[in-house]
């Protein structure tokens, strides 16, 4: 892109449409400037669109560089918006141009402004996963905009949410052409460098040229204390039974992560970079044309990606991969990674990014204590352009004690997202075992909510119901004293949040009708669980759709698949003896099945269908290479 075309980018990112209700309205947008903004309203069978100039209340703007800054758009409305119809809204900047002038890309064929559905009952909901820019296949996003694009202004055939249910960042996994990217985008936008604790480099700045820039681990002081450290964030630690991941180039700064959200979030940053192919090792210089092509396939659908999430109300929660990899797996892993001071500033730095790109717009007033602390940050730099680093360290400090990540989304069904990783059952026996997903606190907290609701969809970023099989090797890998090996977190590792999540089920006053959304693994899978001594219920639907752009080693998972249908089967008598007494667990098979697998490997997005109700009347994975995969209910049980 010229200079002067350069120049015409306003808003680099959004706006993307988060909660949705007839009484408020919230949207996010990063422009490069602080914006007037007039948010204009078009209502089906209206008297005319409703126009609202946006006052500091309304709109408010941080600053995370010279030409990037956050708006974060919360409207209330006295006269509530229509319910099942077809909303319209536009932003109009400075008074003169609209969304179609300055982001066309947002707009369906036809479309003069960007629309949204606040529908009276949830009747389809979009969920998805696992988001990694430089894996092979397609965007499973993509799926989800040509779904809307099929009929765009028709209320009835579009889902009511876009539940992205965690890992909407690898922050911790970056190729070397992304990291170029971010590095490049970085002083184009002037944002903040900032200075860096126990690291061998001071500052961002020194960082982003230093030689071992794409080999992050060699920066830490040659200190014993520092080899555990070294390998958990930045060893590539291979994974022999899941996954190998290269953690090489783990993001540190603020502005990285920040630079990270805007490009995988939107096509127009990247118009103003053109970044060099960096110096690098033999391994980096093998694999660098594959993840260069890979990414400039995933630029290339990023109008898509954008114009979905425009377009429908947009919910998210971080998982592991959001802040880095087994984030808070165990107490002895928290131990070591919040005790020194470089990797708190890594862990602090991804949740400050996940707070200004993701978690205000789930749930704004959770947020209203903190965000003049991240203004105050924001604002109070050095002459160097860099944060305060006293006022960075208070707000991460407060950031990892905040308790309050998870959210609610009133209406029907009621939707409940977890904080699966915030708030931990720590093992008080052996610190290296496998923390409980949520403490005995936090699922107290969780029951209330459930307290009185005929029935609810659950938002759990690592599935409640997973397969026996793979928990199995994970419990094994636990007992040799290697969680880490194999992401040994699942809901069932820890024998006290497993019990009192069973014991919520049992609850006589809680929803007859659980659908549980999940993520993190990397292939899709759905279950029918049937909670026994509840008279009348309860009944669990598990649906797993991971990933949106990534998936599971097609030998590994097809073994996996084979050898679970064949040691658990109702007839095994592994099966027998590893029963779950308190379950009946019933598995769907998808219709594209070859020889009866469970377990559906490939990107895309998941697609329910929810009956009166609540109960799933279809349940689909909308794959990326174009195929509709549809779970069929088997009526053999699993367990």
């Amino acid at each position: 892109m010229s200079g002067s075309e350069a120049d015409r980018v306003t808003v680099l990112a959004g706006p993307v449409l988060r909660r949705a209700a007839p009484q408020r309205l919230v949207l996010w947008l990063v422009a490069r400037r602080p914006l007037s903004l007039e948010l204009v309203l078009h209502e089906t069978g209206g008297h005319g669109p409703r126009r609202l100039r946006l006052n500091d209340t309304q709109c408010r703007v941080l600053p995370l560089g010279d030409q990037a800054q956050v708006h974060l758009i919360d409207v209330a409305f006295d006269t509530p918006l229509p319910e099942d119809a077809l909303i319209g809204y536009d932003l109009i900047i400075d008074g003169e141009g609209g969304i179609a002038d300055w982001a066309a890309h947002l707009l369906y064929p036809g479309q003069r402004r960007p629309a949204f559905v606040l529908h009276s009952r949830r009747r389809q909901l979009l969920h998805g996963s696992c988001r990694k820019p430089h894996h092979k296949d397609r965007d499973g996003l993509v799926r989800a905009d040509q779904l809307i694009a099929t009929a765009p202004e028709d209320p009835a055939t579009r889902p009511a949410l876009l539940l992205l249910t965690g890992d909407q960042v690898y922050v911790d996994d970056v190729s070397a052409p992304m990291l170029a990217a971010i590095q490049a985008l970085i002083p184009t936008l002037g944002l903040h460098d900032e200075q860096l604790r126990g690291a061998s480099v001071a500052t961002g700045t020194e960082l982003y040229g230093h030689p071992d820039n794409h080999r992050r681990e060699r920066l830490l002081p040659e200190l014993k204390a520092n080899r555990d450290l070294r390998e958990r964030f930045f060893g590539g630690v291979r994974k022999p039974v899941f996954t190998s991941d290269n953690a090489h180039r783990h993001l540190i700064t603020l502005a990285e992560v920040s630079a990270m959200y805007l490009l995988v979030w939107s096509p127009l940053p990247w118009r103003l970079i053109d970044p060099a192919e960096p110096a690098l090792e033999d391994r980096d210089r093998e694999y660098y044309p594959r993840h260069k092509d890979a990414v400039d396939a995933f630029v290339k659908d990023l109008p898509a990606v954008a114009r979905v999430m425009a377009q429908l109300p947009t919910l998210m929660i971080f998982d592991d991969h959001d802040i880095t990899d087994d984030w808070n797996l165990t107490a002895a892993w928290e131990a070591s990674a919040y005790g020194h001071p470089f990797s708190r500033q890594i862990i602090g730095n991804a949740l400050i990014g996940y707070l200004l790109f993701q978690g205000w717009g789930n749930d704004p007033d959770a947020f209203d204590g903190i965000l003049p602390d991240v203004d105050r940050m924001l604002r109070r730099t050095t002459p160097g352009r860099a944060l305060s680093q006293p006022l960075q360290s208070e707000v991460i400090d407060t950031l990892l004690a905040f308790e309050h990540w998870y959210y609610t989304l009133p209406g029907s069904p009621k939707v409940v997202v977890l904080d699966t990783r915030t708030r931990r059952w720590r093992s008080e026996r052996r610190a290296a075992r496998p923390s409980g997903l949520m403490d005995w606190e936090a699922l107290t907290e969780l029951q209330q909510a459930l307290l009185g609701e005929p029935s609810v969809v659950v938002v759990s970023p690592a599935p409640i119901f997973g397969v026996k099989l793979i928990e199995a090797v994970q419990k094994l890998f636990t007992l040799v004293g290697k969680p880490l090996t194999v992401d040994a977190e699942n809901w069932m590792a820890h024998r006290g949040a497993a019990r009192v999540i069973l014991n919520i089920f049992r609850h006589s006053k809680t929803p007859a009708n659980y659908v549980i959304l999940s993520g993190d693994v990397h292939y899709s899978f759905a279950y029918k669980v049937r909670i026994r001594q509840r008279e009348h219920g309860p009944n669990v639907w598990q649906l797993t759709d991971s990933g949106l752009k990534n998936s599971f080693p097609p030998a590994l998972l097809n073994l996996f698949d084979r050898l679970n249908r064949w040691l658990y089967s109702p007839r095994s008598p592994l099966n027998w003896f590893t029963k779950r007494r308190r379950l009946s667990v019933t598995p769907y098979v998808p219709d594209h099945s070859d020889a009866g697998e469970r377990l559906w490997n490939g990107a895309g997005i998941g697609l329910v269908t929810l009956d009166d109700d609540g109960s799933p009347g279809r349940i689909q994975h909308l794959d990326s290479t174009g195929t509709d995969i549809e779970f069929l209910l088997r009526d053999d049980a699993e367990t």
